[in-house]
């Protein structure tokens, strides 16, 4: 018996991957619909070798759906998930809207399935920001050895997080410099066309952004709420994945060599760091992986048991729809949900 399964926002990036990784891990389905607002009913999306047409999700009833996978923006899911979860089908949003409430489980399962269990107080887990996602992957075997005490991130986001019209604003204004065209900007603050932009979601009171905020809060409630975070975030000119230059203070003496071989066991992880021309990883290389890539790992000498990580991932994989397809299949795996279908 397999699941009913919802995915709210189907016609968008992180949607499209979702319906692509359920097909390509056999997660045990035996319906998907996809669903979004009305401007987008008709449309048709692929799942597998099957084409699927876009329901409206205002006219839909979750009542039989199991899961809801939610990638519609914090508005939407403010105003759905809660009420999806009601009708008993539970809901893995991608959205920040329920990240830091208090009783809803925020998830990366390599890092916190403990957490999961609990999701039961409002059917809701939370999905993490794409960049802390990676970063909590790589930090957690770390963590664990040596403790972390304090971190210095300064994350390079590809433009895929920031939506379609993003991804066509960087592709258009690459084009407009090589034929001479106007140079148009709507979706960001500045040109990013061979520029980068310190400047990511809106500001804040204390002069950092909201995504800089976004680390800070999502690793601690994952990870430890005394590590001390500090974050710079920064939109780059790359189309797909997210790169970060992460600076880390810990409590125990850790080596460059006894991180390595932490790392290359740990789940999620995949170390590719060589002293030589080309023995890095770039965000070019991690698209369509699943992986957290982590090179460049070495000790920082000027602070007591430090070190300096470079990890990049997919950030419409790990930093979005591969940690919900995650999140589902731990459900499973724990025996916290069953199909609607079978319970009757």
């Amino acid at each position: 018996m397999g699941f009913r399964i919802a995915i709210v926002g189907a016609t968008g990036n992180v949607g499209r991957e979702m319906l692509d990784i359920l097909s390509e891990r056999d997660f045990p389905v035996d319906d998907v619909v996809a669903l979004a607002s009305s401007r987008s009913v008709g449309r048709e999306v692929s799942f597998g070798d099957k084409m699927l047409k876009v329901k409206n999700l205002e006219n839909h009833d979750f009542s039989k759906t199991d899961i809801c996978l939610m990638s519609a923006g914090s508005t939407v899911s403010l105003k759905w998930s809660p009420k999806i979860g009601q009708q008993g089908c539970v809901v893995i949003d991608n959205s920040s809207a329920f990240r830091y409430h208090s009783d809803v489980p925020l998830i990366v399962p390599e890092v916190n399935p403990d957490a999961i269990v609990g999701f039961t107080k409002k059917n809701i887990v939370a999905n993490p920001n794409c960049s802390t996602a990676q970063l909590v992957v790589a930090l957690k075997p770390l963590h664990d050895f040596a403790g972390i005490k304090r971190i210095v991130v300064s994350t390079y986001q590809s433009v895929s997080g920031g939506g379609k019209d993003a991804m066509d604003e960087l592709f258009n204004q690459t084009r407009a410099v090589f034929v001479a065209d106007p140079m148009e900007t709507k979706v960001f603050t500045k040109r990013i066309a061979f520029n980068v932009i310190p400047h990511i979601d809106d500001f804040m009171e204390d002069g950092y952004t909201k995504e800089e905020w976004k680390v800070l809060a999502e690793t601690k409630k994952m990870l430890d709420p005394k590590i001390k975070v500090t974050c710079t975030a920064v939109r780059v000119p790359v189309f797909v994945g997210h790169s970060e230059s992460v600076n880390i203070e810990f409590e125990r003496e850790i080596s460059a060599d006894q991180a390595r071989d932490i790392l290359r066991e740990a789940p999620g992880c995949l170390v590719v760091d060589k002293h030589e021309d080309g023995g890095y990883v770039t965000p070019y290389e991690c698209v369509g992986e699943d992986a957290t890539y982590i090179s460049r790992i070495r000790e920082d000498n000027t602070v007591e048991n430090g070190l300096n990580l470079w990890v990049v991932s997919d950030n419409l994989r790990k930093g979005a729809a591969l940690n919900t397809i995650q999140i589902a299949e731990l459900l499973l795996a724990r025996g916290l949900i069953k199909p609607k279908a079978e319970a009757a």
